[in-house]
């Protein structure tokens, strides 16, 4: 199993920026396909961003393509999601993941899950 635990989260401005980091632990990271998937109250869970195993290749919902950077560091076991120019519908629990392949921007196709953390954007 990989374990993944976010952090980052809090209260922003709008307009203001924020990076988030995934740690992982368990099985081997590299071998893992990373997503950042977000959920707003009374909204379903939806996705964010991805990176491939490597991290080579990016992939972006269309609500961060410009404003969102997704990274990881193998050696450090560690995913970030940088997000900038921060807008109130940002705001949600943000959530990484962990899969088999990339992009893949659906929940099912991704196995592991970390806790979420709360992203709060104000006006």
């Amino acid at each position: 199993q990989v374990q993944l635990v976010e952090s980052g989260g809090r209260l922003v401005q709008a307009g203001g920026s924020l990076k988030l980091s995934c740690a992982a632990s368990g099985r081997t990271f590299i071998n893992y396909a990373m997503g950042w998937f977000r959920q707003a109250p009374g909204k379903e869970r939806e996705f964010v961003a991805a990176i491939s195993r490597s991290g080579g290749n990016t992939y972006y919902a269309d609500s961060g393509k410009g404003r969102f950077t997704i990274s990881r560091d193998n050696a450090k076991n560690m995913m970030t999601l940088q997000m900038n120019s921060l807008k109130p519908e940002d705001t949600a629990v943000y959530y990484c993941a962990a899969g088999t392949n990339f992009p893949r921007t659906r929940t099912g196709q991704y196995d592991y899950w970390g806790q979420g953390t709360q992203v709060t954007v104000s006006s």
